[in-house]
């Protein structure tokens, strides 16, 4: 018998933002989809939403021990068939510069955008098909960058590092996974109309560092950019045919303004660059 792909999906982070919206479009084209989130009552309301091809999970990316445990309940759920799909989007965004940001916050960032992705990628492989006799054919990881995993925007130091950690770990994973044919992709987004950075952009606690001015300056900034971002629905459904590509390109950057925003940035010198966002932050003397 023909082994088939199997139409379960496991998504993190489905609350809101990016998740949400692919949770939406997945579900839209008959998937199955399997949604993590953080609070019980999340779970309840997107139940209510998404009706019965959605099965809420609640655990904490950060929880190893959390993710282990809804192994065999995610096991269960796909009926012996396994995952078609990984897609991990769960994450945070906290600005703030470098030289005063508390090192346990560098530390969250990594913990959540980069060992919380690992943790569920690890856990979850045997059921995109890293192991013998397999009962479906190899799932598709999806892992959801940023601009700012090649784009290193000041500010957001943390979550640039935690992005670039993802890119490479990424492009490792693919070229290990080959031996069972489990293919990785990078999506990286631009300016999205979500409320990741609305939940931890802030100036506060930033007072009396000499870059408070240039903490704002950036904050506006992102504000501006965000309303004129890509929406939920709309990204959902590029990643949604992304993941139905029988052979994807390893690296998709979506974002508006395409060549302003992303391919001008990363094709002038560094301190050409260094000079333009310095200048519009105030921040070279």
């Amino acid at each position: 018998m023909q082994k088939q792909k199997s139409n379960y999906i496991l998504i993190t982070g489905v609350s809101t933002g990016i998740g949400y919206g692919c949770a939406q479009q997945f579900l839209a084209k008959n998937y199955r989809v399997i949604g993590t989130v953080r609070k019980q009552a999340d779970a309840e309301r997107l139940q209510h939403e998404f009706g019965e091809n959605f099965t809420p999970i609640v655990f904490d990316v950060t929880h190893a021990a959390e993710i282990e445990k809804s192994y065999v309940v995610i096991e269960k759920i796909t009926k012996g068939k396994g995952l078609g799909g990984l897609i991990n989007n769960a994450g945070i965004a906290l600005g703030g510069n470098i030289q005063d940001m508390p090192t346990e916050i560098f530390r969250q960032y990594f913990e959540v955008n980069f060992f919380g992705l690992y943790n569920v990628t690890k856990t979850f492989l045997p059921l995109l098909g890293a192991q013998e006799n397999h009962p479906s054919l190899p799932g598709k990881i999806i892992n959801i960058s940023s601009v700012n995993g090649k784009i290193a925007t000041p500010f957001v130091g943390a979550y640039v590092a935690s992005k670039h950690a993802v890119e490479g770990f990424s492009h490792s994973l693919r070229r290990e996974l080959l031996m069972y044919g489990i293919d990785v992709v990078i999506v990286a987004p631009g300016p999205v109309q979500t409320p990741i950075w609305e939940k931890g952009m802030s100036s506060e606690g930033y007072e009396k560092s000499a870059y408070y001015s240039a903490l704002k300056k950036l904050i506006a900034f992102v504000g501006t950019v965000k309303d004129k971002g890509l929406t939920i629905e709309g990204i959902g459904k590029t990643i949604l045919n992304i993941f139905e590509k029988e052979k994807p390109r390893t690296r998709y950057a979506l974002l508006n303004g395409k060549f302003a925003n992303w391919t001008l940035p990363r094709l002038l010198p560094d301190r050409v660059l260094d000079n333009i966002l310095g200048n519009q932050l105030g921040l070279k003397k």
